[in-house]
């Protein structure tokens, strides 16, 4: 049995993300956590994109984590990443991708969990004046959430730009100043999705704590390890009318990951037949 009362666990963070991570997971799992000093998250990718991220979002918050447990000598490892691009079903809204990821190397554990919202304020706008900043800004719940103004929309290093804009004066100052070195007198402006600078996305990261909350408490039924979660699900839901397999989900497979002891769940959704709606023979 995995017990994680009262061990620590390092934070791979610099952005306050402790505020919505530690609690839950006090609370929850009686789990400490300690966030590291001077920990530069930065070289792992930044939102403004001068610095790319040297993996995808999980094996990102991987590499966090083992640097953090490098310098601090933890065996427990906890990070966060997120990522904000158009939903797929409505392209048009943007959504937050948070993951959380913890890693325990005594117990050879390894946990992910995810959370996709549509509630964020993630946007941004060319804009030629103040006036026009101030609109953008009165949109995206300013001054609560923060702002960055740089002279590219996807600036070098070289480029300047600033973060963490939370006043009018701040926001009128860079603006002003970005578009007197503007060649075409246009500055690019945009939400700073910074955990500790936008609110809205720290409930998601929230979100996601308790996501991995849950995953940590669903132990397998042959071993008892924790994490047991779907691997795989099969589609293949027949069709209500002609009785035929359309893409609908039809079964979800979990798996242990430290046994393999597997089970497959008919049904997952509650829904034994498909609606003719998502069937390619009777809705070509």
């Amino acid at each position: 049995m995995i017990d994680l009362q009262n061990r620590t666990a390092v934070l791979a963070t610099m952005h306050q993300k402790e505020q919505a991570i530690a609690p839950i997971l006090q609370q929850e799992l009686n789990l400490n956590v300690l966030v590291p000093n001077d920990f530069n998250t930065d070289v792992f990718g930044t939102f403004t994109r001068d610095i790319k991220r040297p993996a995808d979002q999980i094996e990102t918050a991987k590499l966090k984590i083992h640097k953090a447990l490098e310098l601090t000598g933890e065996t427990i490892g906890i990070a966060s990443e997120g990522s904000f691009y158009p939903y797929p079903s409505f392209p048009l809204i943007s959504c937050d991708r948070e993951i959380i990821v913890l890693i325990d190397l005594e117990n050879n554990l390894e946990l992910i969990a995810e959370v996709v919202s549509t509630d964020t304020n993630h946007s941004y706008q060319s804009i030629s004046n103040v006036e026009q900043a101030i609109e953008f800004a009165s949109k995206i719940g300013f001054p609560e959430h923060a702002l960055i103004v740089s002279e590219k929309q996807n600036p070098t290093p070289e480029d300047k730009f600033f973060k963490g804009i939370t006043t009018i004066e701040q926001l009128s100052d860079h603006v002003q100043y970005l578009l007197s070195l503007s060649s075409k007198g246009i500055v690019h402006l945009e939400t700073d999705m910074r955990a500790m600078f936008n609110p809205t996305r720290m409930k998601i990261i929230e979100q996601a704590t308790y996501e991995l909350v849950k995953k940590f408490k669903n132990k397998c039924p042959n071993c008892s390890y924790p994490g047991f979660d779907v691997m795989k699900r099969k589609s293949g839901l027949l069709c209500s009318l002609c009785h035929l397999p359309t893409s609908m989900i039809k079964a979800e497979i979990s798996q242990c990951q430290n046994c393999n002891y597997s089970e497959e769940k008919l049904f997952p959704n509650g829904i034994t037949t498909a609606d003719p709606t998502y069937c390619n023979y009777c809705n070509p």
